[in-house]
């Protein structure tokens, strides 16, 4: 199956705003770095959160693109696992310049820690049980709905 952009769209939109929300709700309580009451590094990690899913659509405007190089106008798995790291680094210099809206500031080791936990979580999500768990997103390239 090679997932349309549409399909990647969804699916990124889905797996943030469904696994993404739940690794966050586990990783925040042990977060380091953090100061401040809970509530409000909650409600940081998801601003921060919702940030990753807007921002990862205009990424994945990019791969799309990027794709269209390639013979198979696929993405093999080794590159979507080693897009954390641009994708990371424009996350971080996005909070760490306030322009993330409502957004506190973020110490590095809170994002990093937050952000690799929810990020590798997502990737493997998608590329094990999501598998498994929706056949028919495989075969309707990616599309959620």
């Amino acid at each position: 199956m090679i997932p349309t952009l549409a399909g990647r769209l969804q699916t990124r939109i889905f797996v943030l705003a469904t696994v993404g929300v739940v690794l966050t709700g586990l990783i925040v309580p042990v977060l380091p770095g953090t100061s401040g009451s809970i509530g409000a590094t909650y409600r940081t990690a998801y601003l921060i959160l919702l940030a990753v899913i807007v921002v990862g659509l205009g990424w994945e405007l990019v791969y799309h693109l990027l794709m269209q190089f390639r013979w198979d106008k696929d993405w093999p798995t080794l590159f979507g696992l080693v897009t954390i790291v641009p994708e990371g680094l424009v996350m971080w210099l996005l909070v760490d310049a306030g322009l993330v809206p409502g957004g506190e500031h973020v110490a590095a080791s809170t994002f990093w820690t937050m952000f690799t936990f929810v990020w590798l979580g997502q990737w493997l999500f998608v590329n094990g049980p999501m598998r498994v768990l929706f056949v028919q997103w495989r075969l309707r390239g990616g599309r959620v709905l």
